[in-house]
């Protein structure tokens, strides 16, 4: 028998005890749920911390918070009339009977090699006053008959069919699926690929907090994402919406040794898969590596028909060791049972401490009585959160002994400790240990005897770990998840006419996640996102931006007609919102370019594109308007009365933007008729130029520029001023059209034939008063209040016919106001033409006869 010094302290068991066993998906929590709110009163014990807070928010809502307490090592919530309790099995009252009901969960970890004797104890002892209830699986059934006298058992079958699905590649692998592995550095990898083509997976490893394990959860639950990936942590008690669990490997190392999951591991795992009515599958995954990546058959029949090898044994350690010395309380803890069906336990972490500080001389001489040793093997129980091994567990045990051998810890101590693990900053393995530093603190918190200020303290530790939490949350979802992708995986099946496509300004939003940008009608990917993303997304717009681009069209075909309608001719090329969405084609004359819808309309409906390109041909016809004065001159070139000259001149003009040089024009061979026809065209006819005045702005210039080089006409260089000024600096824009060259200087055609009309005036009027004297004098203010400097104007008189004569200088020793510049007139030469465009200065005139007429005339 066990020890009989435990008979007069941990009561025989009453009547009422009931085994619930069974494989997963039986609704055995849920039986015992429901039997624990039949009751005045009653407690549940948890294998997971995880579990006993889900549970403890349930019962909340059922019995209200002032009546249930939740008890964990880390946590405790203990209403004063608190009368459900919702316990880690450790942290669960065993010997006391004042409640009605109680229940443990999972009781075959019984069988676990670090926390089995716990389980196994509560099994043994752990009583209600009216109703026991021991869940667990069906291979327990053996020891609970054994070890349990009159115990009723109830087998539970499963309520839905786990079936076996082979291997299957990773891509292949359907939604709302589980990949279990059995490491840190697999899970990451499989969750890293499942990001990549998939949106990415929420991530449920043993050594993530509570809180963080519960977020990552809720996203896979949500629907957020398709995919979890999990350490073996997922085959207690989890419940989850999986439909199809896929194992990377069947082997992990257990502590000791790496070996082959046992079947009812793998049962546990895969049960995972199917709830409630709805059937699951279970399966592995192909080029996981190892030999033994593949179900054997045997293993397989087992899973489906939930036939497992049953319990033969249990761990069990002394429950209630004696404290006077160490030596004795090391020696009842490695006393084996005398009951069959119950093995000593292997070495724990805590015995494993207890043991290592056993041999430190400091620590042993400050154990005086069985208090000090029973507080000291409280201290060595402190769970290694951290799962640095004894060595460093130790260590940090010792020291925590240190404070508390004296008494209490202080607040400011602990205050202290919590602060320094207060930072939310680092990667994901750094912020794994720091929750597994606070949970430490917040076990230590929560002792009654060991902290001043117990409940500040541990309100202090609970709130760094949930800020942890979040920050360690946020990292997994930022590197396992890419939202973007997700949603368009989740949508790109069947269902794909039901995606949430949107426009915001220019950012294309499916399912509110950012995919690219809409400018005009071009689609870009977003540049952010990963090579492997972007063909997806192409995919995406390709299915969804239809309807979305026809909505566009439409209101640009509205805002055409309206005349309200932003767009831009540039270098032949129609833009819309900086995108191309058109361009010009030389037609049959230079001034009927044909318009050329560009691609990217390819993908408007057929319907609303073809509306949307009639409307462009309408805007390009109104775009064209101030060319109108050249399609006249166009259209007059085709009359049958204009004869061989006009037609030629005509043509010419349209060909140059209706300006040309007078000199070799063929104007001076029209006869009066043909002149007639030419100036209701509205064409001028200069001393040097001919010119279309309207022509001669920079809207119409430029206009025309884009459709001669369309055409392939040859375009003189330089582009018009803006502002078309009278006179500009030759040397900036030596080419400039609509502008005669005066060597540095350029003059307007309009401007420079209305300076050589006021000089022709000048010198009628000289004649009229002279009679036959053939000089007159000029007033430069016109061409001075047009920027010409004297030189430039000179050059434009000679251009005219006017020649400069100089007055005699006055004789040596004479003074006074020297004569004033007199001109006269000739018929130019035409082949002054070449001097214009070459700029060069009459050799005849030397630099100081124009200095000295520069003086003459004030400048």
């Amino acid at each position: 028998m066990v020890h009989d010094r435990h008979a007069s302290s941990r009561k025989d068991a009453p009547s009422g005890v009931k085994a619930v066993l069974g494989p997963t998906n039986t609704g055995k929590t849920h039986l015992a749920i429901e039997r624990l709110c039949a009751h005045s009163s009653g407690a549940i014990g948890f294998p997971l911390r995880l579990l006993a807070r889900e549970v403890y928010d349930r019962v909340c809502k059922i019995k209200g918070e002032k009546n249930v307490a939740l008890i964990t090592g880390e946590e405790r919530i203990e209403p004063k009339d608190a009368r459900y309790l919702l316990c880690t099995v450790e942290a669960m009252p065993v010997t006391e009977r004042s409640l009605a009901f109680v229940a443990i969960d999972e009781a075959q970890l019984g069988a676990d090699r670090e926390r089995g004797h716990v389980f196994t104890d509560r099994l043994l002892h752990a009583r209600g006053r009216e109703e026991t209830m021991i869940l667990g699986s069906s291979t327990l059934e053996p020891m609970v008959k054994a070890l349990v006298p009159d115990v009723e058992v109830v087998t539970r079958p499963r309520f839905s069919t786990l079936t076996h699905a082979g291997s299957k590649k990773l891509s292949r692998i359907p939604p709302r699926s589980t990949i279990v592995a059995f490491s840190a550095e697999q899970v990451y990898a499989i969750a890293e690929m499942l990001r990549r083509f998939r949106g990415g997976a929420a991530v449920v490893m043993g050594a993530l907090s509570p809180q963080t394990r519960n977020a990552q959860v809720a996203l896979y639950q949500s629907g957020e994402v398709d995919y979890l990936v999990a350490t073996d942590a997922i085959g207690m008690g989890l419940n989850l919406d999986v439909e199809h669990v896929a194992f990377a490997g069947l082997s992990k190392f257990d502590g000791q040794r790496h070996r082959r999951l046992t079947t009812s591991e793998m049962a546990q795992i895969a049960g995972r898969a199917g709830r409630h009515q709805k059937d699951g599958t279970f399966g592995t995954l192909t080029g996981s590596g190892g030999h033994d990546s593949e179900f054997e058959p045997d293993e397989v029949y087992a899973i489906e028909e939930h036939r497992f090898p049953p319990l033969t044994k249990l761990f069990w350690r002394d429950p209630e060791p004696r404290f006077d010395s160490v030596a004795m309380l090391i020696s009842d803890l490695e006393t084996p049972p005398g009951r069959d069906g119950l093995v000593l336990a292997p070495e724990a972490i805590d015995l494993a401490v207890l043991k290592r500080l056993s041999e430190d001389g400091t620590v042993m001489d400050s154990l005086h009585g069985q208090a000090m040793v029973r507080r000291f093997w409280e201290v060595c129980r402190l769970p290694d959160f951290r799962q640095q091994g004894v060595e460093t567990h130790s260590r940090f045990v010792a020291r925590l002994w240190q404070d508390l051998r004296h008494g209490e810890l202080g607040a400011d101590f602990i205050a202290q400790q919590i602060a320094r693990l207060d930072l939310t900053g680092g990667d994901i393995d750094t912020l794994q240990g720091r929750i597994a530093a606070i949970r430490s603190w917040a076990y230590i918190a929560q002792r009654p005897d060991w902290v001043l200020a117990r409940e500040e303290m541990a309100a202090r530790a609970r709130a760094v770990e949930a800020r942890l939490s979040d920050a360690l949350h946020g990292k997994l979802t930022e590197r396992f998840i890419n939202r973007r992708t997700a949603v368009l995986m989740k949508k790109l099946g069947p269902d794909a006419g039901l995606l949430s496509v949107r426009l915001e300004e220019a950012e294309v939003l499916v399912e509110g996640e950012h995919i690219g940008s809409l400018h005009g009608f071009a689609f870009q990917v977003d540049p952010a996102a990963r090579l492997s993303d972007r063909k997806l997304l192409l995919v995406a717009a390709e299915r969804h931006l239809p309807a979305l681009l026809q909505s566009r069209a439409e209101a640009l075909t509205a805002a055409i007609h309206e005349g309200v309608a932003p767009l831009a001719l540039e270098g032949g090329r129609l833009t819309w919102e900086d995108e191309k969405i058109a361009a010009l084609s030389a037609g049959r004359s230079l001034l009927a370019p044909v318009l050329v819808p560009d691609r990217v309309l390819d993908a408007i409906p057929a319907p609303a594109r073809k509306a949307l390109v009639a409307a462009l041909e309408a805007w390009l016809v109104t775009a064209l308007e101030p060319l109108a004065p050249l399609l006249k001159l166009d259209e007059a070139s085709r009359a049958e009365d204009a004869g061989p000259d006009l037609r030629a001149l005509l043509i010419t003009l349209v060909d140059r933007g209706g300006m040309t040089a007078r000199d070799g024009s063929g104007v001076d061979r029209l006869d009066k008729n043909r002149r007639t026809m030419l100036a209701k065209l509205g064409v001028r006819v200069g001393a040097l130029d001919l010119f279309v005045p309207v022509m001669l702005r920079p809207g119409p210039i430029a206009l025309w520029r884009q459709l001669a080089k369309i055409a392939g006409k040859d375009v003189p260089g330089g582009e018009p001023d803006p502002a078309m000024p009278p006179t500009m600096d030759a040397a900036k824009r030596h080419k400039a059209p609509g502008y005669r060259n005066l060597g540095k200087q350029l003059i307007r055609l309009d401007m420079a034939e209305k300076l050589l009309r006021e000089a022709h005036e000048a010198r009628s009027a000289a004649s009229g008063n002279r009679g036959p004297s053939r000089s007159f004098s000029l007033d430069p203010a016109r061409a001075v209040s047009m920027g010409l400097t004297t030189a430039s104007y000179a050059r434009l008189l000679r251009f005219g016919g006017f020649q400069a004569l100089m007055p005699r200088p006055l004789p040596e020793g004479a003074h006074g106001a020297p004569a004033p510049v007199r001109w006269r007139w000739r018929p130019p030469q035409r082949q002054q033409e070449r001097e214009v465009q070459t700029a060069r200065p009459d050799p005849r005139r030397s630099d100081s006869a124009f200095a000295a007429l520069g003086e003459l005339l004030g400048r």
